[in-house]
């Protein structure tokens, strides 16, 4: 029997104290929260194990990892974040309206995952 250890989760925040994901999550519906939550929940749960992948998690390179959540307003979210300090940091997330990925939006999360090595 495999043991899940918890691992911690964050969520990035600015120079100026803001937390965009914690800010995105709360214009959302309880119902689509709760969905994103437990999406984030098994991450953490499975994060040390391996236990998660495809298609719930997916690496995009270079460290960076997106949890894939379709939501129950029949909307499809994701939510970018990279491991630092043995940490989970939810980087950023968004309401995904086309097949690909924006690079606007990886790219945003790219740059605030950067910024957590200085």
């Amino acid at each position: 029997m495999t043991k899940l250890t918890l691992t911690p989760a964050k969520f990035y925040r600015t120079e100026t104290g803001n937390e965009p994901v914690r800010d995105w999550l709360r214009e959302l519906g309880r119902i689509d929260r709760k969905t994103i939550g437990d999406d984030l929940q098994t991450v953490q749960l499975g994060w040390q194990t391996e236990l998660v992948g495809e298609p719930l998690v997916k690496s995009l390179g270079a460290g960076l990892f997106e949890v894939r959540s379709t939501l129950p307003s029949r909307r499809i979210s994701r939510v970018f974040f990279c491991i630092h300090a043995k940490e989970i940091v939810l980087l950023h997330a968004f309401i995904k309206k086309t097949q690909q990925t924006p690079k606007r939006e990886l790219e945003l999360a790219g740059k605030r995952q950067k910024s957590l090595k200085n």
